[in-house]
């Protein structure tokens, strides 16, 4: 399960840099903290059942930041 956070880590890295590139800065920086989130944990060998608890706080925790930005900071067809 390690390993998996640690892949994690490199594809959240990859939009990191892609993010920043696209000068998404906020995107980039959210992006950033999860990768950290997720090579941090990668390396400190939890056990599996750990990782499972983690893996299921970090989904919980995203979307209720997912719904609540959605519902009430998101604005329909701004910009377009």
């Amino acid at each position: 399960m390690d390993r998996v956070f640690r892949m994690l880590g490199f594809w959240t890295s990859i939009f990191t840099v892609m993010f920043y590139v696209g000068e998404m800065i906020p995107a980039a920086v959210l992006s950033l903290v999860q990768t950290v989130f997720f090579l941090t944990l990668g390396y400190l060998k939890l056990s599996e059942r750990m990782y499972m608890y983690l893996f299921g706080a970090y989904l919980t925790v995203f979307m209720v930041g997912f719904t609540w930005y959605s519902e009430f900071i998101l604005v329909p067809g701004f910009g377009h």
